[in-house]
């Protein structure tokens, strides 16, 4: 299978990610919050390096249950901070606290996050190559509403590679055989 130049072929996890869930329309909640703190925890990273500890994320941020995260108290926030396993930067789990607080008002307001998030689309997938750009006038738009809303590390940059995460831009290259160009 021919797949897009940046996946490293090297790694398996990264591969199964490529092939069976990047750029595939995502409308489960918890799996739409899960890669919302994933997204914000690679700022300044690689998605690799994220990806390779998204088991022991998904354990010890209970299974990204956003009822369960949006109540963490400093006592959870300093045992994630200790985890070898994760990512220990305080901001970045203060605000994946923050963020789920928000992500369960949107979920209030709109029904659900995937109502609201696919709402800017009007529910359609974006057709649009990675190599294009790493913000549009799409991410910037989504970007400012969460920013308005309280969320943290949600700049366009990081909701773009959400959208693409997610399946809301389906931004698979030309040499990918998941392109949409090439009629997949």
């Amino acid at each position: 299978m021919n797949r897009c130049a940046w996946v490293n072929l090297k790694n398996p996890r990264y591969i199964a990610y490529h092939d069976e869930e990047w750029g595939v329309p995502e409308h489960c909640d918890q799996k739409l919050f899960e890669l919302l703190v994933l997204e914000g925890f690679q700022a300044g990273l690689s998605w690799e390096c994220v990806l390779n500890k998204r088991e022991a994320f998904r354990e010890a941020y209970d299974r990204f249950e956003v009822e369960k995260v949006s109540q963490y108290g400093e006592e959870k926030c300093q045992e994630l901070l200790s985890n070898p396993g994760l990512i220990r930067n305080r901001r970045k789990v203060q605000a994946s606290v923050t963020n789920g607080k928000i992500f369960r008002e949107i979920q209030e307001e709109y029904g659900s996050f995937d109502a609201y998030i696919w709402g800017f689309t009007g529910g359609k997938v974006v057709a649009e190559e990675y190599t294009l750009r790493t913000t549009s006038p799409l991410s910037d738009e989504i970007s400012k509403d969460l920013k308005r809303r309280g969320m943290k590390f949600v700049g366009s940059t990081i909701i773009y590679s959400y959208l693409q995460a997610i399946g809301i831009l389906n931004a698979h290259g030309k040499e990918c055989d998941c392109c949409p160009k090439a009629g997949n």
